[in-house]
């Protein structure tokens, strides 16, 4: 699977608590912005099924 890159407009005072977060789980930045959006994935499909990608690329 390819990584890609995105970019992200977010308020400074949201990034900066972000960086807290980050800090205090003792996770990068990044690694930490990764775990937040595999979470909203995983409960998404735990709301609504899992999301089929095939379909998505028809």
């Amino acid at each position: 699977m390819a990584t890609k890159n995105i970019s992200v407009r977010i308020d400074e005072k949201m990034l900066d608590k972000l960086h807290v977060v980050s800090d205090y789980e003792g996770r990068s930045f990044n690694s930490q912005v990764l775990v937040l959006i595999r979470n909203a994935i995983e409960e998404y499909e735990f709301n609504n099924g899992k999301i089929n990608l095939k379909n998505l690329y028809e």
